[in-house]
């Protein structure tokens, strides 16, 4: 089940919803490669994001294509089908060759008595590795084996349009309420092994909160020891199941997870393992910087999203409840932010713990608000044209200086 190890041993997750700055983002991938350091650039965008903002994949393999030209990037790079499944994953095919598997909602549905049997019958107690016994195996295999089969699923129709060895796979079952521990991440390991799905990088839940936009919050000592567990986990599957030899950990909703960067580097260097570390709205966050940087018209425009996300913020938070946590008893009114220079704004919004204007709720709503951007269509995106300069240079630098320096570099 070899696959070649196009994705190197560290990438990076980068998501643009509006498909500006693939430029100033790979720049980042640049600034690490003249410091010593290989990151492989992966351009992620759902098909959530894609209805939202109006795009379409291709959209993203332009941008792609154009960046790595642009900037003379000779290194391998990918473009991201995120959180696809079976009803999506269509409109993927062409553009796509990274394709992230999202089957969280199949966890905890019964799994067919012959195909559990099956399963049962050859991993036995999976060597009794992390204290697995075959009844907690089949325990672990009942809540587990439909999300497999759909994966499997999932995968036999990206390989019959793309070809075997052609493209990335990523698994992924983050987004669900229990976190899967690294006996049950062995045994779904297994089973994808058994199905045949090539798996290269692996989205667990971990431990403790991964909030869009803003830090960890849990137990970071606990989370060290997971993550190294969960790479003794995968080593084991490469081991006795034949899975991919380059398989790692993928860390979703990794943006801006900065208390967790020095314990995942200590893993890392202790276990020699790789990481895909996927971000997303961090690049949306740093465009509005740079407007708020920019003064005139782009601070106008900036406070004018947030006073329309400020009104329209339990529609924008909805589809997001489980991964934010916003207080809005803390969320200044409308009509104070339109008050405040543009330093105050970029404070505020700005993710610098140690800055006592810094604010979380206003940061995590305005991760989720870029849908007021969308409605603005055309207008945005000359907006954020016109603010090239200082957009750009946020969106390089809080990609290298604040994810790939502490993550890799240290």
């Amino acid at each position: 089940m070899e696959t070649a190890n196009w994705l190197g041993k560290f990438s990076l997750g980068m998501g643009d919803r509006f498909a500006q700055q693939g430029r100033a983002q790979l720049e980042a991938c640049v600034m690490a490669q003249k410091s010593g350091l290989d990151v492989t650039p992966v351009w992620n965008k759902s098909h959530r994001e894609h209805a939202i903002v109006g795009s379409r994949p291709a959209d993203v393999r332009r941008e792609a294509d154009e960046a790595a030209a642009a900037l003379g990037w000779r290194g391998a790079y990918f473009v991201d089908a995120d959180h696809i499944r079976m009803e999506t994953v269509d409109a993927f095919l062409e553009a796509s060759d990274f394709f992230t598997i999202d089957v969280a909602e199949s966890i905890g549905r019964p799994a067919q008595a012959e195909q559990l049997e099956a399963f049962c019958g050859e991993a036995g107690d999976c060597g009794g590795a992390f204290g697995l016994t075959a009844e907690s195996v089949r325990r672990i295999a009942g809540k587990y084996l439909a999300a497999v089969e759909e994966a499997a699923r999932i995968y036999r129709r990206i390989e019959a349009a793309k070809g075997r060895g052609s493209f990335v796979t990523e698994v992924s079952m983050d987004e669900t309420d229990s976190p899967q521990t690294p006996d049950e991440l062995l045994v779904i390991l297994a089973a994808l092994a058994r199905a045949g799905v090539p798996v290269e990088t692996i989205a667990p839940k971990f431990t403790g909160r991964f909030n869009k936009g803003v830090d960890y919050a849990g137990d970071v000592a606990q989370l060290e020891r997971e993550f190294e567990s969960d790479i003794a986990a995968i080593r084991l599957a490469v081991d006795r199941y034949g899975l991919p030899a380059n398989l790692k950990l993928s860390v979703h909703s990794g943006s801006d997870k900065f208390s967790l960067y020095p314990a995942i580097r200590r893993v890392l260097a202790k276990t020699g393992a790789g990481v895909h570390v996927k971000t997303a709205g961090t690049t949306w966050l740093e465009e509005l910087i740079g407007l708020a940087e920019a003064g005139g018209a782009g601070f106008e425009m900036a406070k004018q999203i947030y006073a329309e996300a400020f009104d329209h913020r339990e529609e924008l938070c909805a589809p997001y409840a489980a991964v934010i946590d916003i207080d809005p008893a803390k969320l200044p009114a409308p009509q104070a932010v339109a008050a405040w220079d543009s330093r105050r704004f970029v404070a505020a919004l700005r993710h610098d713990p140690t800055c006592p204007d810094f604010n979380p709720d206003l940061r995590q709503l305005l991760h989720v608000g870029y849908k007021i951007a969308a409605k603005m269509g055309g207008r945005y995106l000359e907006q954020v044209r016109a603010c090239e300069e200082t957009v750009s240079r946020n969106v390089t630098m809080n990609l290298f200086e604040r994810h790939i320096r502490p993550l890799w570099l240290g």
